[in-house]
């Protein structure tokens, strides 16, 4: 009960000041930074599994001692954090805002790609459930569909229920493909990808129809 307490009251990595540290002053390995140390956590975390992750793994990795890691992390979880962010990175940035693509393709385009990284990387919905999603690219993601949404017609009010709705979905849906990818490695490549596609796309054009629903209904009443 103690830990758990204490792991729900802990703060994030990206509030107190030590996402940017490059180092603790003299004496670090100076084949080391965090940006490499964050990228082979990364590679570990796809390879091995969220079970298996420990700093000693990423040490002997790294080909350094455990302690040297804390040079540039304070704790586990800060390191878990910034990996985390990182996999959020490999989302496409933004093109330009034009009305030429209409908010239903984009929609679409966005939730394929979360899709993916879920899949992807099987510990990432553990960890997004886990820690604030407040790095730099979660949040530029977020925003990302946060003005998607804005462009569907829908009053402010019920902006945040549609993003809900759309986020529970695509992260239930890949994380359930993830751990399958994880069990049967084949799989990506079988008929069953095919049908996890098929389902996906019929799945999120329900949502996209609702939301248009939703619109029309809100526009006949005013």
């Amino acid at each position: 009960m103690v830990k758990a307490a204490q792991r729900v009251a802990r703060s994030s990595v990206w509030l107190e000041g030590r996402a940017r540290r490059g180092g603790r002053g003299g004496g670090q390995p100076s084949r080391l930074d965090r940006d490499r140390i964050t990228e082979v956590t990364v590679r570990l975390l796809d390879a091995e599994g969220l079970a298996r992750f420990s700093m000693r793994r990423l040490a002997a990795e790294l080909n350094v001692t455990a302690m040297s890691l804390y040079w540039y992390v304070d704790t586990k979880d800060d390191l878990l954090e910034l990996a985390l962010d990182a996999a959020f990175g490999e989302l496409r940035p933004p093109g330009p805002d034009t009305d030429d693509e209409h908010w239903r393709e984009r929609l679409r385009t966005l939730a394929g790609e979360y899709r993916a990284l879920l899949a992807r990387h099987p510990w990432l919905s553990p960890l997004a459930g886990t820690y604030l999603n407040i790095g730099p690219n979660s949040l530029a993601f977020s925003r990302r569909m946060q003005q998607v949404i804005c462009r569907t017609g829908l009053p402010a009010h019920r902006v945040t229920g549609a993003l809900c709705a759309v986020f529970q979905f695509v992260y239930g849906y890949g994380t359930i493909e993830g751990h399958l990818f994880v069990r049967e490695a084949d799989a990506a490549a079988s008929p069953v990808a095919e049908m996890l596609d098929r389902d996906f796309t019929f799945a999120l054009d329900l949502l996209v129809a609702g939301i248009e629903a939703v619109v029309e209904r809100d526009r006949g009443t005013t």
